[in-house]
């Protein structure tokens, strides 16, 4: 229980910041618009490029990312399927991010730092990897596909620089190239806009609190894919391979399911508003599910570790 209330109150300044987004974008028409094209083409590609650039990768450990990006594009598919049979407003096809990725970074981070501490941090960063490549590929393509031809996705999944910062940093890693010690203040700064960056432009996107559930479909949706499905996931990998397998340390395992637990992924946001694809619909969404998580996090960390 002590550890959940520490928990919950570590989890307090990323809603003060949410607040301060909304403030922003009520009374300063600051644009939310502007700040996702530099989230998602200069501060993502360099927390990936940083993130990748000071992890140890071992054989085992370089599979992490692709293990939770297979994860993350299988639930969204299917997701997505089932999203199609039941949403009519062209919304179904943001359902894929709510559900296959998650706030691993803005709000993952701070949260793996208090439980994990800086060693096992690095662990839980090649795992979020994962979810910032479905995020920026497979993820992108489905709710670009929803505007969008097949030709016209693929091009601009392939203009995101965020997957040639990752293949980047795992070639120059393992070449035992280092980032150098000048250029890691620059680094260390660009991570904290990240995170404070990406929790405001969720509050810039709320304009009413009225009505914050939109479609009650689409928030059920995202609801059930996010706090059900990933976690039964991330439960039945952790069985598996502690049983089975064999292959991962505990970490690993813990790293894992805080991810499945995350609240929806800011950059669900970012995404919808560059795409102009229900933005509103999914900043409610995002910030629903940000309030649920400060509540069910600190409860599933204390029942599962």
């Amino acid at each position: 229980m002590a550890a959940a209330l520490a928990l919950f109150f570590k989890l307090i300044p990323l809603y003060i910041t949410v607040a301060l987004g909304w403030v922003a974008g009520r009374y300063l028409q600051a644009s939310g618009r502007h700040i996702a094209g530099i989230m998602l083409y200069i501060v993502t590609p360099s927390v990936v490029f940083s993130g990748v650039m000071a992890a140890p990768l071992s054989p085992e450990v370089i599979v992490l990312p692709f293990l939770v990006f297979g994860l993350s594009s299988l639930l969204g598919y299917v997701q997505l399927k089932l999203a199609r049979r039941v949403l009519h407003d062209g919304s179904a096809n943001i359902i894929p991010l709510c559900v296959g990725s998650g706030n691993t970074g803005y709000f993952g981070v701070p949260v793996a730092l208090l439980l994990f501490g800086e060693e096992g941090l690095g662990l839980y960063i090649v795992c979020m990897l994962g979810t910032t490549l479905f995020e920026n590929s497979v993820g992108f393509y489905l709710a670009a596909r929803g505007r969008y031809s097949i030709k016209d996705a693929l091009w601009r999944v392939l203009k995101l620089p965020s997957v040639y910062a990752f293949l980047a940093a795992v070639a120059l890693n393992l070449a035992g190239i280092g980032i150098p010690d000048i250029f890691v203040p620059l680094f260390e700064n660009l991570r904290g806009a990240y995170s404070v960056l990406g929790m405001m432009i969720i509050g810039m996107s709320i304009t009413s609190f009225r009505g914050l559930a939109g479609n009650v479909r689409f928030t059920a949706l995202a609801f059930f894919g996010k706090f059900v499905v990933w976690p039964l996931v991330a439960i039945l990998f952790w069985w598996v391979d502690a049983n089975l397998l064999g292959i991962y340390e505990p970490a690993v395992h813990k790293a894992m399911f805080l991810i499945a637990i995350t609240p929806i992924a800011a950059n669900t946001v970012v995404i919808a508003t560059l795409l102009d694809t229900s933005p509103r619909q999914a900043a409610g969404t995002v910030l629903l599910t940000t309030l649920f998580a400060l509540a069910f996090i600190p409860v599933m960390i204390s029942v599962a570790f």
